[in-house]
């Protein structure tokens, strides 16, 4: 066997590759370069410079892996290595340390006042009186995602003499509890609590402008903020006003909503006590060390007959199990990821019952697809081969169930979840075998297709809700693609909901404004995978 290494990847991937193939270095090829060499080799290696095309893995005869060595996988035809067959893995964890020290960094420079010491220092001055810090020393750490990261920051914290207070509604008090820290169940009552704040969470519907000048004006008077997970989490003009003002003590941003075009950042205006970097999270040599390691073992285990860790792709589910039921892939993690977005709490249960053919079929890779879809739309880095592991390690149960039920679908799958405060219910199904439908929502029958943004919207039957409803949807630009208007399953019922695709991403102002006609209650936007 054979394994191309390509754009500069550090040599200890070659050695520990070799043990099992053959293994070339080679510079950094164009699509056509690549497409003639391709054909010899049975793993490809490549950091972000090489762009792996469906043109390039059709003319791979012989691959079987293709590793990224870094996170991000936008470089690869993912669509067209699934289709035939190829795994695509990366190394989501290479740059924890990395990532989770950059904020210790950044978050002892704001706090010493190292950037404008430094500054001044440089230009010959002595202006020792001007450069009075604070300690980190029994003050309170916030930390909001308790993943790999926050989990390690929070370490160094406490070794630092710090108190820990952690938000994150996907991890189990007892989990917090056990690495020292304070669980906090509500934003609300963490906000006051906290002298510094740190986020480790993915930029989502729900994370995005978490901290504004609302939640701003909850915490402390003279906080100080860091944020070395993504932008656009906290809302850099907030911020802005909020530094200015002396509300906020500091800041120590290492993203920002717009990279690497910050010219117009609003921070770039702060007249108070505040550290910029330019994304330098996972920039160390030992991340770039870790993250070739990480996938040349991956690669050497597929080579050898193993799984990989962290594959991005399906054909890490064996393909005698995926063939039977593939094509109810897709509506199974839509079903997941609905019934999530249409619920609150935490998810404590995950039931997938099986109908009609899929009843007599193994429904594994199924369940994979419902708990992709359901984690996935709320924590980055979901894929097919982790969600077991992720779903298990938050302490949810899987109940696999088949019925003999008759149904009205050659085939029926449903998801029920079950949150510390709500249960709620989605069915899918294909209709003629291959086409897609949502079936269920609770106790409505529907016929919705699965869209990239839909909106839900419980109301009271009564005249003129759906004008109304349409109205606020129009007036804020958004275009409606279809709506299906459904009545609970009895004759008296005075609920109804409308599940409405639209063609753009609703904002929570549009939510609100729907949400303020009188009869709707509680409505949802709900973003799916295509």
């Amino acid at each position: 066997m054979k394994v191309l290494i390509t754009d500069k990847i550090n040599e200890a991937a070659g050695k520990i590759i070799e043990p099992v193939a053959e293994v070339d270095f080679l510079p950094t090829m164009t699509e056509d370069e690549l497409v003639q060499k391709i054909g010899e080799y049975d793993a490809l290696m490549v950091r972000s410079q090489t762009k792996v095309t469906a043109k390039i893995i059709d003319a791979a005869k012989n691959l079987k892996i293709i590793g990224r060595a870094g996170v991000g996988v936008d470089n690869i035809d993912i669509d067209a290595a699934t289709q035939k067959g190829i795994i695509v893995v990366n190394s989501p964890d290479g740059n924890t340390m990395a990532a989770a020290e950059q904020t210790i960094a950044l978050m002892l420079a704001m706090a010493r006042n190292v950037a404008p010491a430094v500054k001044s220092t440089l230009e010959g001055r002595w202006d020792r009186s001007k450069f009075v810090g604070t300690e980190l020393y029994k003050k309170t750490l916030g930390i909001i995602g308790f993943g790999k990261i926050g989990s390690h920051v929070a370490d160094v914290a406490m070794a630092l003499g710090m108190k820990v207070v952690v938000y994150d509604p996907f991890a189990s008090k007892e989990i917090v509890e056990k690495a020292g820290a304070e669980y906090v169940e509500n934003l609300d009552n963490f906000w006051g609590k906290c002298d510094f704040i740190t986020v480790h969470v993915p930029k989502t519907k729900d994370t995005l402008n978490m901290i504004n000048k609302d939640t701003i004006a909850k915490m402390k008077q003279g906080v100080r903020l860091v944020n070395c997970a993504r932008g656009g989490i906290i809302n850099e003009a907030d911020l802005r006003d909020a530094i200015n003002s002396g509300y906020v003590a500091g800041a120590a941003i290492d993203v920002y909503e717009n990279e690497p075009h910050i010219e117009t950042c609003p921070l770039l205006d702060c007249k108070g006590n505040v550290v910029l970097t330019p994304h330098l999270g996972a920039s160390t040599k030992e991340a770039q060390l870790n993250v070739a390691i990480d996938v040349a073992e991956q690669i050497k285990a597929v080579l050898s007959g193993g799984s990989a860790s962290s594959a991005v792709n399906i054909p890490s589910l064996r393909p005698d199990k995926l063939e039977p039921v593939k094509d109810y892939m897709q509506i199974a993690e839509n079903s997941g990821e609905l019934a999530v977005q249409v619920t609150d709490g935490k998810i404590k249960s995950i039931e997938i019952t099986a109908q009609g053919d899929l009843a007599d079929l193994d429904i594994q890779p199924l369940e994979v697809a419902v708990l992709k879809g359901a984690l996935s739309s709320t924590l980055e880095g979901v894929n097919y081969v982790n969600a077991p592991v992720i779903a298990k390690k938050r302490g949810i149960d899987i109940i696999s169930t088949r019925s003999n039920v008759k149904c009205n679908y050659a085939g029926l799958i449903t998801v029920k979840l079950t949150t510390d405060k709500d249960v709620t219910t989605v069915a899918g199904a294909l209709i003629a075998k291959d086409i897609p439908r949502i079936v269920k929502i609770n106790d409505y029958g529907t016929t919705i297709r699965p869209e990239r943004h839909m909106l839900i919207v419980p109301h009271v039957n009564k005249p003129s809700m759906i004008a109304q409803v349409a109205k606020v949807i129009g007036e804020n630009g958004i275009n409606i693609g279809s709506m299906n208007v459904v009545q609970k399953n009895d004759k008296h019922a005075t609920e109804s909901i409308m599940v409405i695709n639209v063609d753009t991403e609703v904002q929570n102002d549009t939510l609100n404004a729907i949400e303020a006609i009188d009869g709707v209650h509680n409505p949802k936007y709900v973003k799916l995978t295509a």
